[in-house]
C-alpha cells in the first residue's frame, strides 16, 4: 500500500471513531469508486455491480456500529471492504447461473468507464476459474497487493501468485486465439 493510502486510511480511521457518519461518508468517497469498478468485472452488469457495491458499504456500516474504538483504528480499510464485496460476489454467483453480458449504448451506460471492448473483456474473464477471475481483477484492476489478497480470499499467497499467473495466461491464450480468427 502506498504511503498516501495508509495516512488516508489513518484519517478516515480518526474520523470514523469520531463521528460514524461523518467518517463513513469519507470512506464511502474514498473506496467506493475502486469497489464498483473491481465488482464490475467480477459481474458482468452494471446493475449487479452497483447493487454489490452498495450492499457492500451497507454491510460495513453495519458493522461499525458495533466495533470497539480500538477494532476500528486496526482495521486495514481496504482489505476489509474487498472481503465484504468478494463474499457478497460469490453469493450473487451461487444464487444464479451466469448470464452472457448484451452490451447496449444507454444513457445509464456512458456513465460507466469501461472500455470499448468490454464485452470482449467480460467474455475473457467468464472463461476464468471464479478463484483466477477474483485473483486477476483484484491485483490488476483494484491493485491490490498478493498479502490482501490472499486476506480477502481466505488463500494462501502462493495459491493467489498461481492464480494470477494461470488466469493471465488463459487471457493471453484467449487474445491470442481471437487474433488468429
Amino acid at each position: 500500500m502506498r504511503e498516501r493510502d495508509v495516512s488516508e486510511d489513518v484519517e478516515i480511521q480518526r474520523a470514523l471513531i469520531k463521528d460514524r457518519d461523518a467518517g463513513f461518508t469519507m470512506l464511502v468517497h474514498t473506496f467506493q469508486p475502486g469497489i464498483y469498478s473491481g465488482v464490475r468485472r467480477m459481474t458482468n452488469g452494471h446493475a449487479d455491480a452497483e447493487e454489490i457495491a452498495q450492499d457492500t458499504f451497507l454491510r460495513a456500516y453495519r458493522a461499525l456500529a458495533g466495533y470497539e474504538k480500538e477494532r476500528i483504528r486496526t482495521l486495514q480499510l481496504r482489505a476489509w471492504l474487498w472481503t465484504i464485496a468478494l463474499n457478497l460476489c460469490r453469493n450473487r454467483a451461487s444464487r444464479s447461473a451466469p448470464e452472457s453480458p448484451k452490451p447496449s449504448i444507454t444513457a445509464e451506460s456512458t456513465h460507466d468507464e469501461i472500455p470499448l471492448d468490454a464485452a470482449a473483456w467480460n467474455r475473457r474473464l467468464d472463461r476464468l476459474s471464479p478463484h483466477q477471475r477474483a485473483a486477476v481483477v483484484l491485483r490488476h484492476i483494484v491493485d491490490l497487493p498478493i498479502a490482501d489478497i490472499a486476506a480477502i480470499s481466505g488463500r494462501p499467497e502462493g495459491t493467489v501468485k498461481a492464480d494470477i499467473s494461470r488466469g493471465l495466461n488463459r487471457l493471453r491464450d484467449s487474445m491470442e486465439a481471437e487474433a488468429v480468427r
